[in-house]
């Protein structure tokens, strides 16, 4: 049953609603192509049906049917995981404030989870790397498509040190929604969600609104006023002000 998972996630390029389907009205499965799923793709994979897959996962009510993964899968069990996402365009505070909260996880054991895009997504992964931090990069493409491409080297380095995973296999171009898509993955998975920068309307408050669904802390970083920050807004609405990584850990 698992290389069926597998046969329908490659079939459908790892989208959801029509794997969904496919079950449900239990179409029908060729049986040669059956025998050779495996060898169709590169990287290793985790199915629904397999003990180790993570129960957060489980719980969200449109759990992956399949993950398909590089390097060390233990992590999605692992405890103490914070979700780090901010703004593609982040600014100079924006930067500082990720590397000193990031830094400060190598103390305490923390998992640095994010989805790999450019600005804090990928200066999160970067400090994770160089203070040799465990991170998930958390894509919303093929596990075989590096995306944004200028996030390349960072790819490699968590694939060798960290954990890469999609839900979407081999070399699969993503679309704009499945980063949306792809963002109720990262809440699931993360104890905490810390935003660093984020606008009104962004993919980081559509990963925040998968938070609150999930019952997860919400935790952010200040920003000046009269600035449209989505983290002033967050604040305001309950949102934990966070300066440093100790007042995630007081929480």
């Amino acid at each position: 049953m698992r290389k069926v998972l597998l046969y329908f996630a490659l079939k459908y390029k790892g989208d959801y609603k029509k794997i969904l389907n496919a079950i449900t009205e239990k179409e029908q499965v060729d049986e040669t192509a059956l025998l050779e799923v495996e060898s169709k793709i590169k990287c290793k994979y985790i199915t629904l049906l397999d003990l180790d897959y993570p129960v957060a996962l489980r719980q969200t009510g449109t759990p992956p049917f399949v993950l398909f993964y590089y390097g060390d899968i233990s992590l999605l069990n692992k405890a103490n995981k914070i979700a780090v996402i901010g703004t593609r365009n982040n600014s100079l505070y924006g930067q500082e404030m990720t590397n000193k909260i990031v830094k400060e996880f190598k103390f305490y054991n923390f998992v640095c989870v994010s989805g790999l895009a450019s600005g804090i997504d990928g200066i999160a992964h970067q400090v994770s790397l160089d203070n040799d931090i465990k991170t998930i990069a958390v894509l919303g493409s093929g596990i075989d498509y590096c995306y944004p491409s200028i996030n390349i080297d960072i790819y490699n380095n968590i694939k060798e040190k960290g954990l890469v995973i999609s839900e979407y296999p081999n070399d699969t171009v993503p679309q704009p929604y499945y980063f949306l898509i792809r963002n109720r993955i990262i809440a699931a998975l993360s104890d905490y969600i810390c935003v660093i920068e984020a606008s009104y309307k962004s993919g980081t408050m559509n990963t925040v609104a998968y938070g609150l669904e999930f019952g997860k802390d919400i935790c952010c970083v200040p920003s000046l006023a009269n600035t449209s920050s989505g983290c002033n807004k967050l604040i305001k609405e309950g949102a934990r002000l966070v300066e440093s990584l100790k007042d995630i850990i007081e929480q």
